[in-house]
């Protein structure tokens, strides 16, 4: 599984290049046409994607330890601008509360996004507040994690956004009927 994660992190190395590399000027291509990833970097990115699925496993398993598991020891998460969770015992806390709060917590993934410099995990939690006091409410938020792999294939930062006010708004009130269901 090692060597794997180190392909990983060679495909960040290759964003990072791709990224910066200005256009190609060749006559043999079409304006705006771009090239198929090669054998390599494809395999990078279904093993990038192949991580980002069993990350959203580990999410819904309801383990927060399953969850910790992909980030190195040192790690962070930094949800919202707010005080980060640094270090194992600090992310599954974290990791636990939602969890506890959302008994019946789903993550889908929505989208892996590789073209910037770090990879964007896009998700979707759906779940009932029911755990201690909880409000009852169905809640159904989307929202994004942007992560820097370590070289080991952990996640060694990562930051966490989601729109805390609807999130506020439905744990108060519960999500609308048309977006209760998961559509993934």
């Amino acid at each position: 599984m090692r060597t794997s994660f180190r392909a990983l992190i060679a495909l960040m190395a290759v964003f990072a290049v791709a990224c910066q590399a200005p256009p190609s000027t060749s006559s043999d291509s079409a304006p705006g046409s771009e090239t198929a990833p090669s054998e390599e970097e494809a395999m990078n990115m279904n093993e990038l994607r192949d991580f980002a699925e069993r990350y959203t496993a580990a999410w819904c398993s309801q383990d927060p330890n399953a969850v910790a598991d992909f980030y190195g020891e040192h790690a962070s998460i930094t949800i919202n601008d707010g005080e980060p969770a640094v270090g194992r015992d600090a992310l599954t806390a974290e990791f636990n509360g939602y969890m506890t709060a959302f008994p019946d917590l789903v993550v889908l993934l929505d989208e892996l996004d590789v073209s910037g410099e770090f990879p964007i995990y896009r998700w979707t939690l759906v779940g009932t507040n029911s755990g201690p006091g909880g409000t009852g409410n169905k809640v159904r938020i989307s929202g994004y994690e942007t992560w820097e792999i370590s070289e080991d294939g952990r996640i060694e930062k990562s930051i966490g956004t989601y729109d805390a006010a609807e999130y506020a708004r439905q744990l108060e009130h519960g999500v609308d009927a048309e977006q209760e269901t998961p559509s993934s």
